[in-house]
């Protein structure tokens, strides 16, 4: 299959991209800069643009066969500056749509979209929550497109374990730091809560499997394992080889602050995948410890 990857130098990209060039497809990137050299992401070909700036043309995307929308964004991304909801308009709730309606007019029959799964398991949140409504809106409009010549989905993913260089190498990097014991400032605690964790490898198994089995129109609510907060932090230090054992408190912390836990401190998001989509979509489960266990390695060994 000839394949686009929009946002296909990041981190869930990338994996994406390899994952797809394993079974044989054509795969190019998408991406608004050149990806840098010697990334795994500079090994495929590369369509520049930026699709929340109009950056792409019905001939550029017409060429393929299937879409994979990588490229969403999240409270990390907005800037200091920005109005909120202009932002979440651009980059999601108008951006995304309009992008599947270029690809749809452009004649591709395949779109997945890689989306968040709050609004599908806490769908309350969409009233109070201006970037799971965000998530929600871009979601819903993108698949009202399908039809039986255009298959949209959408995966609805959980929080993701990968690294690649960059941001996410120096996130792990702090976390490793803190284990290490040269970040004494951090104290040696988590808060509490918990949410679901799936790998980023597991995550591109299950995008393979939507271009060949999606139903246009669905949201698969995808997932592996549920950690609390104080699992998921203990089972990095362990790995790091780290002999601190942390504890949870219900308290604000450095590492993972109150902005970014959306279901509010305190709370667990835990469920179980529906068996019958999750074996549709030929993802792995049980892989969260194998993914955290790479992190860290990867990790040390790009510091």
């Amino acid at each position: 299959m000839k394949t686009l990857i929009i946002g296909g130098t990041g981190m869930i990209g990338t994996e994406i991209a390899a994952v797809l060039r394993e079974r044989g497809d054509d795969v190019t990137v998408a991406a608004r800069t050149a990806p840098a050299s010697g990334t795994v992401a500079s090994e495929f070909p590369v369509l520049l643009g930026d699709y929340s700036e109009g950056g792409f043309t019905a001939a550029d995307l017409a060429p393929f066969e299937g879409i994979v929308f990588a490229a969403g964004n999240d409270i990390r991304h907005i800037p200091a500056d920005a109005d909120r909801a202009e932002f979440w308009e651009k980059m999601q709730i108008g951006g995304v749509p309009r992008f599947a309606a270029l690809a749809k007019e452009a004649g591709v029959p395949n779109f997945v979209q890689i989306g968040s799964y709050y609004h599908q398991i806490l769908p309350g949140l969409v009233e109070t929550n201006d970037y799971v409504r965000a998530r929600a809106l871009a979601d819903e409009r993108a698949r009202d497109l399908g039809d039986h010549q255009f298959t949209v989905s959408t995966l609805n993913a959980p929080n993701i374990l990968g690294v690649t260089p960059g941001p996410s190498m120096a996130r792990i990097g702090r976390f490793l730091a803190w284990a290490d014991g040269t970040m004494p400032e951090i104290p040696n605690f988590t808060p509490a809560g918990g949410t679901n964790y799936m790998s980023v490898r597991s995550l591109a198994e299950s995008v393979r499997g939507a271009l060949d089995n999606a139903e246009t129109g669905t949201a698969y609510l995808l997932g592996d394992a549920n950690l609390a907060f104080r699992e998921y932090f203990q089972m990095i230090f362990d790995a790091a080889g780290s002999s601190i054992t942390l504890v949870e408190r219900d308290e604000a912390h450095p590492m993972l602050p109150d902005p970014f836990i959306v279901q509010g401190r305190g709370n667990t998001i835990s469920y179980e995948t529906d068996p019958a989509e999750t074996a549709a979509l030929g993802y792995t489960q049980g892989d969260a410890p194998r993914a955290i266990t790479e992190m860290v390695a990867l990790t040390r060994a790009g510091a």
